[in-house]
């Protein structure tokens, strides 16, 4: 069932899949490079935007959790961070991530941080 669904998103659809997959290869070719899996680099990514953003990946299976945890042993220099950001700009992936009728972040408003009051 979840294969089906994802055959449905513009991303995933023939016109734009071969494209992306050339994307999909160079990120495979950096964590290979790096001695990591895919995962562990995009959780890596995340992990050094800054002091203030944090992954949480989600995960039921102990083997999961131990490779979540080795992202944090990945160093990224700035130029393979912005590599990677290359490789997922917008003007380079091809297709919607989502059909337009499903609700994402795109429909929420965040209040500014400096709005927000400590608990």
């Amino acid at each position: 069932m979840y294969s089906h669904c994802l055959q449905s998103l513009p991303r995933f659809q023939p016109e734009n899949l071969e494209h992306n997959k050339i994307i999909f290869e160079r990120v495979n070719e950096m964590a290979t490079r790096k001695g990591c899996t895919p995962s562990q680099l995009a959780l890596a990514w995340v992990h050094h935007q800054g002091k203030d953003v944090c992954p949480i990946p989600g995960t039921t299976k102990i083997e999961n959790f131990k490779q979540n945890i080795g992202a944090l042993s990945v160093r990224l220099t700035p130029e393979e961070m912005a590599e990677l950001e290359l490789f997922a700009s917008e003007d380079i992936v091809k297709g919607e991530r989502c059909n337009n009728d499903i609700k994402t972040w795109k429909d929420s408003e965040t209040p500014p941080l400096s709005s927000w009051k400590a608990a």
